[in-house]
């Protein structure tokens, strides 16, 4: 449980640092938004994490990344279509530009947080 709550976080600070990129078109009106957001983003991180490691590696290298890069596109649009305060300006473009930069700043955050020690690995 403290795992999922840490990676809210991370995910909220990862969101709050996306919102501020303009050309990506992330809006996010509060902090409490992102955390919500955060908090959707990984339940459905989780739901994918009861999958075999085998059968998403084997999705992943079928489709060359595609599957896991859909996945992650459809999760960030539901999230703000579920958050009042979580708006995507360019519509799918957003979501797209959104998951991609999620994806890169949530996994910066964790390497950082695990160097120092307070993240497992």
């Amino acid at each position: 449980m403290i795992g999922f709550l840490i990676s809210v976080v991370i995910l909220a600070i990862s969101l709050l640092i996306i919102s501020k990129i303009p050309p990506i078109g992330v809006e996010i009106d509060s902090p409490i938004n992102a955390l919500l957001g955060g908090a959707i983003i990984g339940a459905f991180n989780g739901v994918w994490g009861f999958f075999p490691n085998a059968l998403r590696g084997f999705f992943a290298f079928v489709s060359l990344g595609l599957v896991p890069l859909i996945g992650a596109i459809i999760v960030f649009g539901l999230a703000a279509w579920l958050i009042e305060g979580f708006r995507l300006r360019y519509g799918i473009w957003s979501a797209v530009l959104g998951a991609i930069a999620l994806a890169i700043v949530s996994s910066v955050l964790n390497a950082i947080l695990s160097s120092v020690g307070l993240v497992a690995v």
